[in-house]
């Protein structure tokens, strides 16, 4: 690994922004650049950090500013660290002090007091010039926020917070004197249309569409300047496919004229959900249960929707996660959803459209924000069906009392982390006698919390259909559980005081995702498990000693898909069992990972009855060695090595003597090979696209028939090595 002077924090998205970013803030964004890298500046800064606020209204673009502006090369090169943290109306100094630190560590800093997480903080920053962004800021007490820069007073010269806020107020408290604010104005119509023919037709212009000229232009009049209204927009025409009768619909739509009171749903937003087919729109508004600034993954949502029945396929054939996958995509298309700065595998929804969410689901959901400074005697709707709140340390009975008046109704009850889970505490009451009598429940979760048992009434509930119990302490499952027939999704990730399942696990038979990643303690799989035929998620086939299911438990599960690891293989008895798992017919799985337990006994021989002839190993682009396939593979006969992108060495141990056909391909940094001095049974050998690939081919290659090499400029290939036939 190469040495650097920087080392770069969770950046966002990507560094590569387009240009659609800046459309109107060409001068606005060189304006904050300047104020951060420029030396003419360096004189004006006599504070660390210098700190930056970015202020403007809802959806006027604070944050991709914030984003183009932390992604830039010249920023790129000036500071030593960057840290990206969404900070939002939950302004808990120990939580985003903690996000920051284990952003910068890598380590998990539950259960740590204040003092600790902003000495840890201090040590990491000192003397490192450093641009922290803290995104979406409404706190408005000065000594909250005195207590949170502390620690970043310790940093290099020109180290930089940048702060995004529609709060004049809190731009005023946490800037420097030094420094005004940058203020965002409503974009000009000119460069709301730029932003619009980009989404829209991908294009700059109208030219290639003469047609839809002016009534685009209209459409940017009614978005007011505001870019995310005309994304929102912008989502809903690229669907009509460049229909201009289509088009002529939505700009008739009456919501267009409804008067936007202060802080309302700004009308194209509502024309944009107005827009949306019937089964989008009960998906969206179920969405309303998502704090705002949580981060959610896609199969995360598709799942919760598959168990409230808001997906119903139409064709046999088509399955309920690639059709929910479908409908997220589109919702995302049209801008309801976007991709999360910090986490490229997930999602967020911007704080206005989780407004609308709000609106548009009325009394049918109820969040119950646990935020501090929040109200806590709100109106609570007589009857939702779908309710989430935000999990804290601490979550005592007292917070619950609510929910005994929703019993006849409650169909999820969902706690959410806006941050890391795990280590939150919950009263033995919520999951002992308040959560069986919410005997209507399709979505129950307790994700995060140290709980260590649930009772058996849990079995009580008969409609449930995802059931999360994930980063808990359990240790064992109540039996009851396999009652629960109308369970499509099981997910117990990272549950590692966990050791069995429930015996009669077999018994549910409308199982679709088992997710038993990191349960580290589990001994085994449960009998019969090849009676799951539903099953499309199994993250891990543990085998174990006893009374357990064997590998050909595989075989019938004909529907899995994404990732597969069979693990503690040590214990497979029969390795002829292996060919009932029928592996080479599951041809949705992208990974499958096969593995052993590090603590088997050495002179265990678990590799010698492996008869394994042909083996790929593709893109593995972070390997950077190679295991001794020739001891662990000895029956191997064909190997296909291709896109190894970081391996440098080959040895001798890696290649076998019965090796009949070997590839390597596309090895860009593949420098060194020491073969064995011969391959006797070798019949066909293809090198391409190794360039920087030194020394001699092997000697003695009897028996080959075919060679095999392109873009091998270093290669010395003589003839001496090929058969005189």
């Amino acid at each position: 690994m190469r040495p650097s002077k920087r080392r770069e924090i969770r950046s966002p998205l990507t560094s590569l922004v387009t240009i659609d970013h800046i459309y109107g803030r060409e001068e606005v964004a060189e304006v904050v650049l300047q104020l951060l890298v420029s030396e003419k500046h360096s004189d004006a800064w006599n504070k660390v950090p210098n700190v930056i606020p970015i202020v403007g209204m809802g959806g006027i673009g604070k944050t991709t500013l914030a984003q183009l502006v932390y992604n830039d090369k010249k920023v790129e090169s000036f500071f030593d660290l960057k840290v990206w943290a969404c900070v939002s109306e939950d302004f808990d100094i120990a939580a985003v002090t903690k996000t920051i630190l284990q952003s910068l560590t890598s380590e998990n800093c539950d259960g740590k007091a204040l003092n600790l997480l902003q000495e840890k903080l201090k040590e990491k920053l000192l003397g490192k010039r450093f641009l922290v962004i803290l995104d979406d800021v409404w706190n408005e007490n000065y000594n909250d926020w005195t207590l949170l820069r502390a620690p970043f007073e310790v940093g290099a010269s020109r180290s930089s917070i940048i702060v995004t806020t529609r709060n004049q107020k809190v731009s005023s408290l946490m800037r420097n004197k030094e420094v005004e604010p940058v203020q965002l104005e409503l974009l000009s119509n000119e460069a709301c249309l730029s932003i619009f023919t980009q989404h829209v037709l991908e294009a700059r212009d109208f030219s290639a569409h003469p047609n839809l000229k002016e009534i685009g232009e209209e459409f940017v009049r009614r978005c007011k300047g505001l870019p995310l209204a005309v994304k929102t927009i912008a989502g809903v025409l690229r669907i009509e496919d460049e229909d201009i009768n289509e088009w002529k619909k939505v700009l008739k739509n009456k919501i267009w004229d409804i008067p936007v009171e202060a802080g309302g749903i700004p009308s194209s937003r509502m024309v944009s959900y107005d827009n949306l087919p019937s089964h989008l729109k009960r998906c969206f508004a179920y969405c309303s249960i998502l704090p705002k600034d949580y981060e959610f993954e896609e199969k995360e949502v598709v799942l919760l929707w598959m168990a409230e029945c808001l997906i119903q396929p139409l064709q046999d054939e088509e399955e309920m996660e690639d059709l929910g996958s479908k409908y997220f995509r589109n919702l995302l298309s049209r801008s309801f959803f976007q991709k999360s700065r910090i986490n490229e595998s997930k999602f967020v929804m911007h704080d206005l459209i989780n407004d609308l969410a709000q609106s548009v689901a009325g009394d049918t959901c109820y969040r119950m924000e646990d935020r501090i400074g929040s109200s806590q005697n709100e109106d609570i709707p007589i009857k939702p069906r779908h309710s989430s709140y935000l999990g804290s340390q601490y979550d005592v009975t007292k917070k619950f009392e609510v929910f005994s008046k929703f019993t006849s109704s409650l169909r999820t009850f969902l706690p959410l982390m806006l941050r890391y889970p795990g280590g939150s505490y919950l009263a033995h009451h919520v999951h002992f006698e308040l959560v069986p009598t919410l005997d209507r429940l399709r979505v129950l979760s307790f994700n995060g919390y140290c709980i260590t048992e649930l009772p058996n009434s849990i079995g009580d509930l008969k409609h449930l259909r995802y059931l999360n119990l994930s980063h808990t302490l359990i240790r064992l499952l109540p039996e009851s559980v396999a009652t629960l027939y109308n369970l499509q999704t099981l997910l117990l990730k990272y549950c590692n005081r966990l050791k069995k399942l429930p015996s009669m696990l077999r018994n549910l038979v409308n199982l679709r995702h088992l997710n038993i990643e990191g349960a580290e303690s589990l001994e085994g799989m449960p009998m019969q498990i090849g009676k799951l035929t539903c099953l499309q998620t199994l993250s891990n086939l543990v085998m174990g000693k006893d009374n357990c299911s064997g590998i050909k438990e595989l075989g019938p599960l004909k529907h899995l898909r994404e990732t597969l690891c069979i693990s503690r293989l040590e214990n497979v008895i029969e390795s002829k069992d292996a060919k009932y798992a029928k592996l080479i017919e599951k041809t949705k799985i992208d990974v499958l990972s096969l593995e052993w337990s590090r603590d088997i006994e050495e002179s265990k021989d678990t590799t010698s009855e492996l008869e394994m002839v042909s083996l790929t190993l593709e893109n593995c682009y972070k390997c950077t060695s190679l295991p001794p396939l020739g001891e662990y593979l000895p029956s191997l006969k064909n190997l296909w090595i291709k896109g190894m992108a970081n391996l440098k060495s080959v040895g001798s141990e890696f290649c076998g003597c019965n090796l009949e056909t070997l590839h390597f391909h596309d090895m860009e940094e593949w420098e060194n090979w020491s073969p064995s001095e011969e391959f006797p049974n070798l019949c066909q050998l293809s090198l391409r696209k190794c360039p920087k690939l030194l020394g001699k081919l092997p000697n003695n290659l009897h028996l080959l028939k075919e060679v095999e090499i392109i873009d091998c400029v270093q290669l010395v290939v003589s003839l001496s090595c090929f058969p005189n036939k």
